[in-house]
């Protein structure tokens, strides 16, 4: 059986992963009490159920039964379950937000802020995080990234070994993109910003594109990317890592990094890659 754990930090988007994963044909149980991971394996197993793919959330709303996740993991290994983690997790101020707006309360707000309780969780989460076979942070991802980015992983079928690049856009004014593996850097290219035609276009637009990648400088870039990813994502799996972030910067993240992200999640796709295309600042 193929059991995915869905883990992270309250808040990061986990319920709509659950919902999203059981849409594409896991059975799905959402705050599942780590002890009872190993039971629903036997019942499986049993035959009394019909069940090739599962998923579990698991958090610290199981309060201290999730002392004993580690434990249970291990259980899972020894009855030779492939299973594999995706902990998803967000920014604080972006945490904060969403607690805001849905006025609920945080599980470990009983006695601390909201912002100590988030440390707290990130603390707790920690050994947990390191051990994830994937890490997304939802940050700035709408519903439909967040679907492109699951389904990337989780479609059946999907090889062992395949691997997922994202490509974000960004500003330099708004931030650095905190989630990124790579950061490159396309504020040396001409700056559509500046004719007048353009100005209030995107890089989405076919104009602003052409003129962003007419020069040989601005192609040549595009193919150096390609080419580094392309040699060194075989290193990448060897290591266990099935994911690479690259994110793209310009200063205002609205012409020139979102044609160079949008001709390199071309080029990947065109190469057969899993690729999940993302700009932020628009």
């Amino acid at each position: 059986m193929e059991l995915i754990i869905i883990t992270g930090l309250s808040g990061s988007g986990k319920s709509h992963a659950m919902h999203f994963t059981e849409d594409l044909g896991y059975y799905c149980i959402d705050n599942m009490p780590p002890q009872l991971m190993t039971d629903f394996v036997k019942l499986v197993e049993s035959g009394r159920a019909d069940i090739d793919r599962a998923a579990f959330v698991v958090d610290i709303r199981s309060k201290e039964f999730f002392n004993d996740l580690n434990d249970r993991l291990e259980d899972l290994k020894k009855r030779g379950i492939n299973y594999k983690i995706m902990f998803f997790e967000a920014s604080d101020a972006c945490l904060i937000k969403r607690y805001k707006e849905t006025r609920r309360n945080h599980p470990l707000a009983e006695s601390a802020s909201l912002s100590e309780s988030i440390d707290k969780e990130r603390k707790l989460l920690k050994t947990l995080r390191d051990k994830a076979d994937y890490v997304i942070d939802t940050s700035t991802m709408k519903s439909a990234d967040l679907n492109n980015e699951i389904s990337a992983l989780l479609v059946p079928g999907i090889a062992k070994d395949s691997f997922t690049i994202t490509v974000e856009s960004f500003g330099y004014k708004n931030g650095v993109l905190a989630e990124a593996d790579w950061i490159v850097d396309a504020r040396f290219l001409p700056n559509p910003f500046y004719v007048p035609s353009l100005k209030k276009l995107t890089g989405k637009n076919k104009k602003v594109k052409d003129y962003v990648l007419r020069s040989l400088e601005a192609r040549d870039f595009v193919a150096r990317i390609c080419g580094i990813v392309t040699d060194i994502i075989p290193c990448y799996v060897r290591e266990g890592k099935y994911h690479l972030v690259i994110g793209v910067g310009c200063t205002g993240g609205q012409h020139r990094s979102v044609a160079i992200a949008s001709e390199l999640a071309d080029k990947f796709k065109a190469m057969g890659k899993n690729v999940v295309l993302i700009h932020r600042d628009l």
